[in-house]
């Protein structure tokens, strides 16, 4: 079972829970902002997402799953359960690692590119794609890497995009899973004044229709890489066991 950690009801699995379904794969989602707890990690955990949200890690005092969050994180890279962080749950993995999360230098909002370094060109999770992909951002914070950790792709503006620690969790500083339907719930959410919300709208939604195909190829591709993690998790879980 995969599970999807979600903090506000607008921000779900989207494209990463209908490529789930397409392949019959069964999934959860727990909603912290509801009040939900976090799953017992039995065996019958494959996987652990935590998703995006408009709070900071460092927002504890406000948001008390936090807390839980950080506690749970940290027994998930224990047991090296495959993991991947979005956004905030990028942020919430760097300091459950014992990095810190701040400011980023530039505030990403629509569609950026992003380029593997190193790392990331002969990493799984990013096997089969171009080296620059261009995939949609909605942060102004920006996780560093923990000690042990390795940096995977990069940019100009926000030059931590993504990171993996331990031998599979990953944290995406960017949103791979968002839709037309995320991009204007967020928008309408999140922007408040009425004037740059309808500049920014009409310009994002110009973009994902232009990007959407391409955008949910590179999409699928690291759903079909992470699947692949979780595949070979399982096999090297299953040979500890046997030894």
């Amino acid at each position: 079972m995969i599970y999807f950690i979600k903090h506000i009801d607008i921000e779900g699995p989207g494209t990463f829970g209908d490529f789930l379904r397409r392949k019959n794969i069964p999934f959860r989602i727990v909603d912290l902002g509801a009040g939900e707890k976090l799953p017992k990690l039995t065996k019958d955990v494959d996987a652990i997402v935590i998703l995006g949200g408009p709070m900071n890690v460092y927002e504890e005092d406000k948001y008390s799953f936090l807390k839980a969050e950080d506690q749970f994180i940290k027994e998930v890279l224990a047991q090296e359960i495959p993991f991947m962080g979005i956004c905030l749950g990028s942020q919430l993995l760097s300091r459950a690692a014992g990095s810190t999360v701040g400011k980023s230098p530039v505030k990403e909002v629509g569609f950026f590119d992003v380029e593997l370094t190193k790392d990331g060109k002969s990493d799984l999770l990013f096997k089969g794609l171009e080296n620059k992909i261009n995939i949609y951002h909605w942060h102004e914070d920006m996780f560093n890497i923990p000690a042990g950790g390795k940096l995977l792709a990069t940019a100009k503006g926000c030059p931590h995009q993504a990171f993996k620690v331990g031998p599979c969790a990953y944290g995406l500083q960017f949103h791979v899973e968002v839709t037309d339907i995320s991009i204007n719930e967020w928008a309408t959410e999140y922007i408040k004044d009425h004037a740059e919300l309808k500049i920014k709208m009409e310009r994002m939604m110009a973009d994902y229709v232009v990007k959407k195909r391409e955008f949910d190829q590179t999409a699928e591709k690291i759903y079909e890489n992470f699947l692949e993690i979780i595949k070979r998790s399982k096999n090297v879980t299953s040979s500890a066991r046997t030894n």
